[in-house]
């Protein structure tokens, strides 16, 4: 079991996500609002807290949302996912694991430029919304069906 630490947005494709108090995810959609919504399998991209840790003792002043992901975990070992697998988020969200990684855009996203290595080509978890509902950081975050 896990927690959600950040929930972030963007209102256009290309540009980073700002961090927000809460956000409403909508069944077969995603994320209200975020530009990256929409009926196709990667409605929702998650990031483990303790991985944009490791790229922060490089970059200092990297933020929540800087690698375009909507919801940032701590204690939940997410690159150990698969596809299939199933995140309860909060009281009411559920979503499913549909894709492990995506390469960053032309070749190398700034990040990548910066510190040499991008870590959502190896680690970003993509999931369609089963369940909607409200997420806020606090949330509790648990893997369903499996315990890792």
């Amino acid at each position: 079991m896990g927690i959600l630490e950040a929930v972030c947005v963007s209102t256009e494709k290309g540009t980073i996500k700002q961090t927000v108090p809460s956000a409403r995810l909508r069944a077969s959609w995603g994320i209200e609002g975020d530009a990256h919504a929409g009926e196709w399998h990667r409605q929702i991209s998650l990031l483990a807290a303790e991985s944009i840790e490791l790229v922060r003792q490089v970059l200092p002043e990297l933020e929540y949302g800087m690698f375009g992901e909507n919801l940032v975990t701590r204690g939940i070992d997410l690159p150990r996912l698969q596809v299939g697998d199933r995140l309860q988020v909060g009281a009411e969200a559920l979503l499913e694991v549909t894709q492990i990684g995506k390469e960053c855009h032309n070749g190398g996203c700034v990040i990548q430029q910066a510190t040499g290595d991008c870590i959502m080509p190896r680690e970003g978890i993509f999931c369609r919304v089963l369940v909607g509902g409200m997420v806020a950081p606090g949330c509790v975050v648990e893997v369903s069906g499996r315990s890792i």
